[in-house]
């Protein structure tokens, strides 16, 4: 089983004002989204493959119910620049994932999923750090095509992430066996920051400040460029 990024959020104020940041650089916003039961909705950037979720809680009640609750969001966007750490990334696979991860997971069944799917955390996770978790249906990696893909910024495809944190050296044992297994990176920086890496047209590189995000693009190897014109067409 291959794991790829599927998505990446970010917890903003109610409404994702910081969306400014990323149409003043160069990204084309795709449609909203909102999760019914859950208590929270978005605004996202869709990528050839991947997209960058502006996530926000518009309704308490259902954020913090019981069903909802385990999954931190609530305090994750509650406490967003103080205690917790504001970013989530997600892994899918094209053959579906079940609990043959490379760390200890438990499952979430939202109400608007169907019952057969579900989502599946990390497990033990501190809020100082980012949630991680993986959609447990089959994904294929390229995003819908109705959504805009095309960016001035030119990036493609988004391939890598890595995690800053104020002492890598003293990351909790979930997230080291993350790391172990290639699925993230680690760096040291002051505040809660993500690197996301991106295949792009040439070398690409902005920093977001108001999301804590820097965005790298670095031109794909030929093979990749091929597959990306078949995509694009």
């Amino acid at each position: 089983m291959t794991l790829h990024l599927h998505h990446i959020f970010v917890c903003t104020s109610e409404g994702g004002r910081e969306a400014e940041a990323l149409l003043d650089v160069g990204l084309v916003e795709g449609s909203p989204n909102i999760h019914p039961g859950q208590g929270t909705a978005n605004r996202r950037f869709f990528f050839e493959s991947g997209f960058l979720e502006l996530l926000w809680v518009h309704d308490e009640r259902e954020a913090q119910s019981a069903l909802t609750a385990p999954t931190k969001l609530w305090d994750r966007w509650a406490e967003r620049g103080r205690t917790a750490n504001p970013f989530g990334i997600c892994f899918s696979s094209s053959q579906g994932v079940e609990s043959n991860l490379p760390f200890a997971s438990w499952a979430y069944r939202p109400s608007y999923l169907s019952e057969e799917r579900y989502i599946l955390f990390a497990d033990k996770l501190p809020l100082s750090e980012p949630e991680v978790f993986a959609l447990s249906w089959p994904q294929d990696q390229w995003s819908p095509k109705a959504e805009p893909m095309c960016h001035p910024l030119g990036l493609y495809e988004m391939r890598s992430v890595s995690v800053g944190l104020p002492d890598p050296t003293s990351i909790s044992d979930p997230l080291s066996e993350i790391r172990d297994a290639g699925l993230v990176k680690i760096h040291r920086s002051i505040a809660p920051e993500l690197v996301i890496g991106f295949t792009s047209q040439q070398e690409v590189q902005h920093s977001v400040p108001a999301l804590g995000l820097s965005l790298v693009g670095r031109p794909a190897p030929v093979s990749s460029n091929v597959m990306q014109i078949k995509r694009r067409q």
